[in-house]
């Protein structure tokens, strides 16, 4: 709110208001004693306490002030080691994206196309200074009258090395995420390349991967093609080409100019990313197909008229459920193919489908790193937790989801389910309505740093607000702490032990006290010894 708890100065700029919050701090609009306008971002105060983000953020700033172009908001000062470290660039007027659609509607493809060609210009831009964005979004567009601008590039990467727990764009924006980013996998540019499809997704009308949860959404995005009914025909080819779930298969951004506006630039060239890590998850590639020559030049896109797309089906909220098998059934859980030695543990991982619960778990046979914890737990999904108080709303799960072996995880599944209060619950006067629970099973080395992962994963959206910030809670008779966190209208506990990890989102919101205690009994309800096999 304006003049109220606003800092005098920042640096040698005089604050005049907020412009906003999100994931890294506050965003005010400050003026230099020379008269010119400016956005100086302001970190939060945790992250002001960590000492990896003022190193990173101090790496990041520097290769941030060589961006130019006609597409991004330059970089004009910055001072990481203030108190709380600060980032200025110039202030562009405008809406965001997200903004002039909700005002305006959908683009039609004259206008997508000179949108994805100015993104592809700006991403070129940041990506020839040694920069990744990681957090592109119709949020962190600003529709100037000479064309889009890109914000925030350079900062998601100096989140992603703060080890607090808190909210944030650590991680990039559920919905518009990459597979490898998802997967905590190493990234490189082509995660810009498929947000900027998401984006075009998002600009003709539609959500590339549905709505629901963080979790839900990244799912989709590792294990389900991305819905593309709402962009006309002339750019779908390209929009799958940048949504390709193997980073290696999508263009550049130069390739993408070549095909937004290809009669601006040679067609022929279209190269597509050189490999990185590899993404579990390799379709073939699309073939890029040339649309119809648009103009080169954005600067009419943000006051364009737009048009109604046409209608669409809407994806379901929750992912496809596979049937439930008979009693006593054991089967390999779905979700991706796997080769080589990482074969071998996936096989060995079974979900136990029958009667009221299915466990998750990982075969520790000959052959496993013995500098990892044992197995001797697992985790649960009952039909009903805390003496029946929340009943399972089997709509809304997810089939569990094996996750890549890496140096800090070995043989760790994921999975999801949502519970809601029950006329036991009611009558017992359960603090909460629904319960959400999404958890991992395997054998950590650093238990707390997954849970913290899960709890960031559960609650960014790039604009959310902390209410109660993280703080840990040993509850009476507990053998773990418990980490609690309010953030916009739920509150969010965790814990991590040598063999699981589990974020429970809780509405209404109420104290982290309340959350941390209902949380211990969620534990252990989710929670059992591993059966010693004969």
């Amino acid at each position: 709110m304006d003049g109220v708890d606003l800092p005098e100065r920042i640096g040698d700029y005089a604050v005049e208001r907020e412009l906003g919050a999100g994931g890294m701090g506050t965003v005010y609009l400050a003026r230099s004693r020379g008269g010119r306008t400016v956005a100086v971002k302001v970190a939060r105060p945790e992250l002001a306490a960590d000492p990896h983000f003022r190193a990173r953020f101090r790496a990041e700033v520097d290769a941030a002030r060589r961006v130019g172009g006609f597409h991004t908001a330059q970089v004009v000062d910055a001072d990481p080691d203030a108190p709380a470290p600060w980032l200025a660039t110039a202030y562009i007027a405008g809406p965001t994206l997200s903004g002039l659609l909700a005002e305006r509607g959908p683009m039609d493809e004259a206008r997508l196309r000179l949108l994805g060609a100015a993104l592809a210009e700006a991403l070129q831009a940041i990506h020839d200074c040694g920069l990744i964005h990681r957090d592109l979004k119709p949020g962190n567009i600003i529709m100037a009258d000479d064309g889009p601008r890109v914000l925030d590039f350079g900062i998601a990467r100096a989140l992603e090395s703060t080890r607090l727990t808190f909210t944030g764009a650590a991680f990039g924006t559920p919905g518009f995420l990459a597979p490898e980013q998802a997967q905590g996998l190493e990234v490189g540019g082509a995660a810009d390349v498929f947000a900027l499809g998401a984006v075009l997704v998002a600009a003709a009308g539609g959500h590339a991967f549905g709505e629901g949860t963080p979790m839900v959404l990244m799912y989709r995005a590792v294990h389900e093609p991305a819905d593309l009914s709402a962009l006309p025909e002339g750019v779908r080819p390209v929009v799958a080409a940048c949504l390709a779930k193997d980073p290696t298969q999508r263009p550049t951004p130069k390739g993408l100019l070549d095909l937004l506006a290809p009669d601006t630039a040679p067609a022929q060239d279209t190269a597509v990313h050189p490999p990185t890590p590899p993404s579990p998850v390799v379709p073939p590639a699309p073939t890029p197909v040339d649309g119809p020559a648009a103009p080169s030049t954005a600067g009419a896109v943000a006051h364009a008229a737009t048009v109604t797309g046409a209608p669409r089906a809407e994806p379901p909220l929750a992912v496809p459920q596979q049937p439930p098998l008979p009693p006593g059934t054991k089967t390999a859980p779905p979700g991706r193919k796997r080769t080589g030695p990482l074969a071998a543990g996936a096989a060995g991982a079974l979900i136990v489908l029958g009667g009221a619960a299915y466990g998750v778990y990982a075969s520790m046979g000959p052959g496993s790193d013995e500098t990892f914890p044992q197995a001797t737990h697992e985790l649960v999904i009952p039909e009903s937790i805390v003496g029946g108080a929340y009943g399972w709303n089997i709509e809304n799960r997810l089939p569990p989801d094996p996750q890549p072996d890496s140096e800090g995880q070995r043989g760790s599944t994921h999975f999801s389910a949502d519970y809601t209060v029950t006329s036991t619950g009611l009558d017992d006067g359960a603090a909460f309505r629904t319960v959400k629970v999404y958890g991992s099973s395997g054998r950590y080395k650093a238990p707390e740093e997954h849970r913290d992962a899960l709890m960031r994963a559960v609650t960014v959206t790039g604009r959310e607000s902390v209410t109660d910030p993280p703080r840990t809670i040993r509850v009476p008779g507990s053998d773990v702490d418990f980490r609690c966190e309010t953030v916009d209208q739920q509150t969010v506990c965790g814990w991590g032990d040598d063999n699981t990890t589990v974020a429970i989102t809780f509405t209404p919101t109420a104290s982290l006290e309340v959350a941390a205690a209902e949380t211990r009994k969620i534990r252990d309800d989710l929670r059992r010894p591993i059966a010693k096999q004969s």
